[in-house]
């Protein structure tokens, strides 16, 4: 866990994600998973670039079944951008951080 990010887990999903003011960038992903490691320091880039726009948050899947699950998490990393207690941005796979703010960004205003 970077410093500009925080762990999310099933106990405060509700609190600090569905409740946030601020948008929340979900970021779920496993120990094991490679790619989770090659897209985590774009991940911690964002959340200290956009700090004060966006929250962002790393969820581990194996600890959390049951939010990856609910949420269609079927392959990691996985992020979801979540605004107003919705999901309104999923990206799938490593992906350079250009083509990520792409998705974020317009969400961010």
């Amino acid at each position: 866990m970077g410093a500009n990010t925080f762990e999310i887990t099933d106990k405060n999903f509700d609190s600090d994600v569905i409740k946030s003011e601020k948008p929340v960038l979900i970021d779920f992903w496993a120990e094991w998973c490679g790619p989770c490691r090659m897209i985590a320091p774009l991940v911690e880039q964002i959340a200290e670039e956009y700090q004060g726009k966006i929250r962002v948050g790393k969820l581990d899947t194996d600890a959390n079944t049951e939010l990856a699950m609910k949420y269609g998490i079927m392959s990691i990393p996985t992020l979801l951008l979540f605004k107003g207690g919705k999901p309104v941005a999923r990206m799938m796979g490593y992906q350079p951080k250009d083509r990520l703010l792409a998705q974020i960004l317009p969400h961010l205003s």
